[in-house]
């Protein structure tokens, strides 16, 4: 029996052999859910759901809204013994890879339905997935202004009012594709502390003027 250890490393290996350049970010919070797999191409997000021959359907109700309402298509990988029945619980449009151990040890992949389109994504919430530090490039590449002082919220809406889709959706998978882990968590403390020094300086000016 496969369990989602043994599956998820070779399904890497299937995926970057089939599609070329891809990413895979693991454990993703979207919504109430988490993501097993969000698989980052060059101009799309994809969300990827494990179902192993250890698991149920029983959080799979739940978490296919999540999924539709973040990615651009959708895909549940399953065990064999799940391969006749999980098409009834997901929509028409992800696709199904199943997963089933060979004889000689190996684990074998088969698309038993290409994903479609997904419908129900919202850019809105697809958006999220960017750190500030990739917004503010995102902004730059698009002769954005900084609004350094705005809400990362406030800043994702500028991008979807006044860039065209298809340009920040390509900038946004280039961002997740070169996403360093090592740097990412300097680069937010270092825009946090940019950002709460110059909040300062505003507060003592504005109390100089009220003494006037």
């Amino acid at each position: 029996m496969l369990l989602d250890k043994d599956i998820r490393e070779p399904l890497f290996e299937f995926l970057e052999e089939k599609l070329g350049k891809v990413r895979f970010l693991e454990e993703k919070m979207m919504g109430r859910s988490r993501a097993d797999v969000i698989m980052i191409t060059e101009d799309q997000i994809v969300g990827i759901e494990i179902k192993s021959d250890a698991d149920t359907y029983a959080r799979l109700k739940r978490q296919v809204p999540d999924y539709c309402i973040y990615f651009d298509c959708n895909y549940v990988v399953v065990g064999s013994s799940h391969g006749e029945h999980v098409a009834e619980h997901v929509p028409d449009t992800w696709g199904i890879i199943t997963v089933e151990e060979t004889d000689d040890g190996k684990v074998d992949f088969y698309i038993l339905r290409e994903a479609l389109p997904n419908p129900d994504c919202d850019p809105a919430r697809k958006i999220t997935i960017l750190w500030r530090p990739e917004l503010v490039r995102i902004q730059e590449l698009n002769d954005l202004p900084a609004y350094k002082t705005k809400s990362k919220a406030f800043v994702q809406q500028v991008i979807l009012e006044r860039v065209p889709q298809e340009v920040w959706q390509k900038q946004m998978c280039e961002e997740l594709l070169q996403r360093d882990y090592t740097k990412i968590h300097d680069e937010i403390n270092a825009f946090r502390t940019e950002n709460g020094m110059k909040k300062r300086i505003r507060k003592k000016r504005r109390k100089r003027r009220s003494l006037i």
